[in-house]
């Protein structure tokens, strides 16, 4: 009788969706190029790229801050203006990020993704110490073909 169910149990276990591996999100192109451009973000914020970092952000990025007030508001241009100036003011980052959740959309991609971090802030009174931990929200759009990121940095 359990020779008979093998055949059953082969045939939906090739049926179950495979995950990226480390997540539980499914495996698909887009979902693994969305996966992957989150990983290099993170590896250029580890070593305070951010030249790498702007590589990876899209030309129409906008991103709110949370709030109703335009003025916090960060665009491509101001992370141009400002991203270098302000990594150079962190030192010594330790960076773990992880991927919850992606959904795609046509074009555009929402990635739930948490992450612990540990940095200093060099300030004029000294180093200070950092430890966020959060869960956020990164918005992705495609630009020629290629993901980019269009909020939430």
């Amino acid at each position: 009788m359990r020779l008979r169910l093998l055949p059953l149990i082969i045939l939906f276990a090739a049926c179950a969706p495979s995950f990226i591996s480390g997540t539980e999100v499914p495996d698909s192109k887009d979902n693994r190029a969305v996966y992957e451009l989150i990983r290099q973000y993170a590896e250029a914020l580890r070593k305070r790229d951010a030249a790498a970092i702007l590589k990876l952000v899209s030309p129409d990025y906008h991103d709110g801050s949370g709030t109703p007030d335009p003025s916090d508001d960060v665009t491509r241009e101001t992370l141009e203006r400002s991203l270098a100036i302000d990594l150079s003011k962190v030192e010594a980052v330790a960076l773990e990020m992880g991927v919850k959740k992606i959904d795609v959309t046509g074009d555009e991609a929402r990635a739930e993704v948490f992450y612990d971090a540990a940095y200093r802030v060099v300030t004029p009174a000294g180093p200070v110490a950092k430890r966020p931990s959060d869960l956020s929200q990164m918005r992705f759009r495609k630009v020629k073909g290629s993901w980019k990121i269009s909020s939430g940095l």
